[in-house]
């Protein structure tokens, strides 16, 4: 068994439930980091009309710096904003329709800090997936870990270093194919297929 240090992120990319989901790691949650701007972390990325939007959960910015201390903010109404753009973009999908009623359960979560949210999502897409893959969360922040770390693999900037087939997706007529957004994005157009398309992604170790 591969013991993995994993991010913790809202709804992840594609490649991030490669490694997650693979039979041979054993997953632990990094909670101690100290929180990371523009990263998956409190961000996704959809398949919008007009090519990839990004989704930002807006944070508090009170000092806190550890992740799990980092706290949702509430200010705007968020979760309704990206409840709609999510199906804006997927109600034409062959499958948003069959999952619409657990996609909106995570959008009507009420969690004070982010790793919370986070989780319980995570909760939810594994029920979609059907899939119970344990975890646990790390006690404190090593900054050369053991176990092999994740924490920067997954940049929200740059290209994925994963290697994925194509896919239909819902705007790729007009757009072309967009690699590695928000495993929404895959059940959407995958439906029950996502499983076996996740664990045929090759991965780079």
């Amino acid at each position: 068994m591969n013991n993995v240090l994993l991010p913790v992120f809202y709804l992840p990319p594609i490649s991030w439930f490669s490694v997650f989901l693979n039979p041979e790691n054993e997953i632990v949650f990094e909670q101690f980091e100290s929180f990371p701007k523009q990263t998956y972390r409190n961000r996704t990325n959809i398949y919008g009309a007009n090519g990839k939007l990004s989704l930002i959960i807006p944070i508090q910015h009170n000092g806190k710096r550890e992740l799990k201390e980092i706290e949702i903010s509430h200010r705007e109404d968020w979760r309704n904003l990206h409840w709609k753009s999510i199906k804006t973009a997927y109600q034409s999908s062959p499958y948003f329709e069959f999952y619409e009623d657990k996609f909106r359960k995570i959008f009507d979560l009420k969690e004070k800090y982010l790793l919370d949210f986070n989780l319980k999502g995570l909760e939810i897409i594994q029920q979609i997936l059907k899939t119970e893959k344990a975890h646990s969360l790390n006690v404190e922040y090593i900054k050369n870990p053991e176990e092999i770390n994740f924490r920067e693999k997954f940049s929200a900037k740059l290209p994925s270093e994963f290697e994925m087939e194509e896919y239909y997706q819902t705007f790729s007529d007009k757009l072309g194919f967009l690699n590695d957004l928000s495993i929404l994005d895959l059940i959407c157009n995958k439906g029950q297929e996502s499983l076996t398309y996740i664990k045929n992604i090759k991965q780079s170790y």
